[in-house]
């Protein structure tokens, strides 16, 4: 058995895409695609998605979806986005042209929304008059 044997027909595109060593990551990520759980091709996209976008691991503390493995920044989830459909298209026989126009149904940047602002807390009404013989000022 010869080493292109090994692998199967997806996994061996997927390193014909990615033969470059500054590519070894993304060629992780498309086979990946290749051995997705999902059966049918939107299954696989929803795989990718999973993959490559983390959502925080803590409540309200955006930076903790780096705990969970994601690929680290926006650009780079995104590159393994890319990777992972291709992978995809190579297991479901989709033409690379339209696994290329795929983009994720993730937000690259985290929404954020305005904090409400804090009510204004009203004044104590102090209906007594202070006594003139105490200085207004503290010393």
């Amino acid at each position: 058995m010869i080493p292109q044997q090994w692998a199967s027909p997806c996994g061996n595109q997927c390193t014909n895409k990615y033969a470059a060593l500054t590519k070894i990551p993304w060629r992780v990520f498309c086979k990946k695609g290749c051995d997705s759980d999902g059966e049918t091709w939107e299954e696989c996209l929803e795989d990718c998605n999973q993959i490559c976008y983390k959502d925080p691991v803590l409540k309200d503390q955006q930076w903790s979806a780096y705990i969970d493995r994601s690929p680290g920044a926006a650009s780079y989830s995104e590159e393994c986005f890319h990777a992972c459909v291709s992978g995809c298209g190579y297991k479901f026989e989709v033409k690379p042209e339209e696994a290329d126009k795929v983009s994720p149904n993730r937000q690259l940047k985290p929404e954020t929304k305005p904090k409400p602002q804090p009510k204004p807390k009203p004044q104590p009404v102090c209906p007594i008059d202070p006594p003139s013989d105490i200085p207004d000022t503290s010393a």
